[in-house]
């Protein structure tokens, strides 16, 4: 089944049109609990998270882009590090995984784009869904090890070195619609950095003084 569906020429190149849920289990040996929502078409894709209740995180691998999108203030603004969802948890290629994990790595400021390598470890069952094993290896951060589904062309599991693992759960193949993929009409981008800057030249901006000899 694994080879057929890797083989295969109908396979399209991005992930299926389905959502999920998203869990976590500590290393600690205690229950998983829920992480989130998720949402995937192509590869577009838009997930919901309890440590980010004020809004919900858009990714769009064509581009690549990361967004954070806050309804309440009308804003969006770069996702950055604020969420190893979007640098993990993205539509993949089975075959080479990395290679789009390097880009979400990029793109967020987290490792050198050309210090990533996938090493393939096996294959598995995971809820009934075929997936393959591999060990991604950075010279800037720690290991993990992703279980990727290769009919969705999508993570279902990540495995941390301190023995976490946040898993895809609850996968239901069904139509999404285009609406909750799309910055809404009117909301204005919002840069941080921008405003640290206009807080510089402001009175409320008060520089540490330099060390005295």
């Amino acid at each position: 089944m694994l080879a057929g569906a890797l083989l295969c020429g109908g396979v399209p190149a991005y992930a299926q049109q389905f959502s999920a849920s998203l869990v976590i289990a500590k290393g600690d040996g205690g229950p998983a609990v829920p992480a989130g929502k998720l949402r995937v078409a192509g590869l577009k894709e838009r997930i919901e998270t309890p440590d980010a209740a004020n809004g919900f995180f858009l990714i769009d691998g064509a581009k690549p882009v990361a967004y954070f999108v806050r309804p309440a203030s009308r804003v969006f603004m770069d996702a950055r590090k604020s969420s190893q969802l979007t640098r993990l948890f993205v539509p993949v290629d089975p075959d080479r995984p990395c290679r789009q994990w390097q880009a979400m790595a990029k793109l967020t400021g987290a490792v050198d784009e050309l210090d990533w390598r996938c090493e393939r470890i096996g294959e598995q069952t995971i809820d009934a869904h075929s997936a393959l094993g591999y060990r991604a290896i950075s010279a800037h951060g720690p290991e993990f090890t992703g279980w990727i589904d290769v009919v969705h062309r999508f993570p279902i599991r990540i495995e941390a070195e301190d023995g976490s693992v946040l898993s895809v759960n609850d996968i239901r193949d069904e139509p999404q619609p285009a609406e909750p993929f799309e910055i809404p009409a009117g909301f204005r981008r919002f840069d941080p950095q921008l405003l640290i800057e206009q807080i510089k030249h402001s009175d409320v901006w008060v520089e540490k003084p330099p060390a005295q000899p």
